[in-house]
């Protein structure tokens, strides 16, 4: 087994400093809902936001009531929790009667007519955004996409691998080393998200509104009022079957074992007809109904709870711009928003982050196959629904039931070894070792587990599942217009939002090839 988990560990064993380069970023999703009534949005992106299309760090994703904050590449998390906060207070200073809901599920109270997907303009660019996610909306319906969470990216420094390689005798380029630890990692990462899962899931339960006309969802109502449904001991719905899946998905066998491979099959993917999406030709308003009718229209629409990236040229493909320079970063997917927190995510989540994810380039990682796969899917299956379910068992590397705590004690060793190279490299503050003690605690008591928290709230004080998010979501708006942003952040934000719009009306302005010829131009790189 060719494996490189070794020299990695070697060398952040003997020099935790590494750590300290460790390269961070973070988006979040939050959708816009009516501060009255907790309704989703209907109304434009505010122009005090600026361009959707071309603002760094505020754009929109599938729903123009979807806001999505993008947090710049930092090797500070504290750094990177205040530009969040920033982007955070910025916003709700622009928002006329609305508010940013604080949690994952939405409440859909008009169905999928009530879900706005986004604008992006008439430019070529913008044009394939919004024809993409009308793309999205006939393959899978429109309240599957108005689902928020938010992505953590991480990447070790280039030096790292550059010292790993040494190390190594240099067999190989240091690019293809980086490739090579980078999918390492995300092997690891399937075998044992399961836990991160269980750890950090925040979506036991959902309105009703967002179950409606789905008479096989396998949810109970809470309580007497059928307002909102839930599994008794699930820790994340959004990463079940009511969340971030497709069927049609199922059949792209993605492996992880090497990058040609993974490339390829997405690939094939976006350049095979897939006969059922053919009958979809135009919107109820005309509108192109999609880019293709291959089984993917670009790779973002392949799920994933985490992707290899590279960060791409304009207009590049992102396979295209894997091909070119090997895995510059990973980017985690599966995080829901944690209503506890204003932000939905704190400096707590990213250490644990950190943590996990570093385990997982540090321990052993297995070439994937099709029965680890399958294992891998179970064990995630049975967290997300059932995850704090007394005597619950998982399948073991060898396929043996195993309790949960059992197969995560080997992860939060791994997690813990790490936490004392971060407590050498950062002073010895503490933060990290304690990440690694509250996820312990987490898996010895599931009553501490945030999917816990939400049931307990709702069920003490009969609360519905909107209420609850409608009161967490009101009170983070409250505080943060009570925060003031400095002057300094306060120009810079107000320059990006007007240079955004300036940027967005010169790319419409200077355009002059065809929809078709750009499309066409932009699938000739597969």
């Amino acid at each position: 087994m060719s494996n490189h988990s070794a020299i990695f560990r070697k060398v952040l064993e003997t020099d935790p400093q590494w750590l300290n380069q460790i390269r961070r970023g973070v988006e979040k999703e939050s959708l816009r809902v009516s501060e009255d009534q907790a309704e989703l949005a209907q109304t434009p992106h505010p122009s005090g936001l600026g361009s959707a299309l071309t603002h760094p760090s505020i754009t929109t994703d599938y729903s123009e009531a979807l806001l999505e904050f993008i947090t710049p590449v930092s090797a500070s998390i504290a750094e990177t929790e205040r530009a969040l906060h920033n982007l955070h207070l910025y916003t709700v200073r622009q928002l006329n009667g609305e508010l940013l809901w604080n949690a994952s599920m939405p409440c859909i109270v008009q169905g999928d007519a009530g879900i706005p997907i986004a604008q992006f303009g008439t430019s070529n660019v913008g044009q394939m955004k919004r024809i993409y996610r009308n793309g999205l909306s006939v393959r899978y319906g429109r309240k599957m996409q108005a689902i928020a969470g938010i992505h953590y990216n991480f990447s070790m420094h280039e030096s790292f691998w550059a010292e790993a390689n040494k190390l190594e005798g240099n067999l190989l380029s240091t690019e293809a080393l980086q490739t090579e630890g980078y999918l390492a990692l995300i092997r690891n990462f399937f075998s044992r998200v399961w836990l991160l899962m269980y750890l950090i899931g925040a979506s036991p339960a959902v309105c009703a509104s967002f179950v409606q006309g789905n008479p096989s969802h396998p949810l109970q109502p809470i309580g007497d009022h059928q307002d909102s449904y839930y599994l008794p001991f699930s820790t994340s719905l959004r990463m079940g079957d009511l969340g971030y899946t497709s069927q049609a998905q199922s059949g792209i066998n993605v492996c992880y074992n090497d990058l040609d491979e993974y490339i390829s099959a997405l690939r094939n993917a976006i350049l095979t007809t897939h006969q059922p999406y053919s009958a979809f030709s135009s919107m109820d308003n005309g509108e192109r109904a999609q880019l293709n009718d291959s089984l993917l229209q670009i790779e973002n629409e392949y799920y994933s709870p985490i992707r290899p990236k590279r960060v791409t040229r304009s207009g590049e493909a992102p396979v295209v711009a894997l091909t070119r320079g090997g895995i510059e970063y990973v980017e985690v997917r599966c995080i829901d928003i944690n209503p506890f927190v204003p932000l939905g995510i704190d400096s707590d989540t990213m250490r644990l982050l950190d943590l996990f994810i570093l385990s997982c380039l540090i321990d052993e990682s297995p070439h994937c196959d099709a029965l680890g796969q399958q294992r891998n899917d179970i064990n995630l299956q049975r967290v997300v629904n059932r995850g704090r379910e007394p005597g619950l068992t998982l399948l073991s590397a060898g396929g043996s039931e195993v309790t949960l705590s059992e197969l995560a004690d080997p992860t939060l060793t791994s997690m813990a070894e790490i936490a004392g190279w971060f407590d050498c490299a950062t002073g010895g503050d503490g933060s990290y070792p304690k990440a690694v003690t509250e996820a312990q605690q987490k898996v010895s008591d599931p009553s501490l587990t945030p999917s816990a928290r939400i049931l307990s709230e709702m069920q003490k004080d009969g609360m519905s599942y909107r209420q609850l998010a409608w009161n967490y979501s009101r009170k983070w708006h409250a505080k943060h217009l009570d925060q003031s942003l400095d002057r300094a952040t306060l120009a810079s934000l107000e320059a990006q939002a007007r240079d955004s719009l300036a940027g967005q009306r010169k790319l419409e302005a200077e355009q002059t090839q065809h929809f078709e010829d750009y499309l066409a131009k932009f699938y000739s790189q597969y």
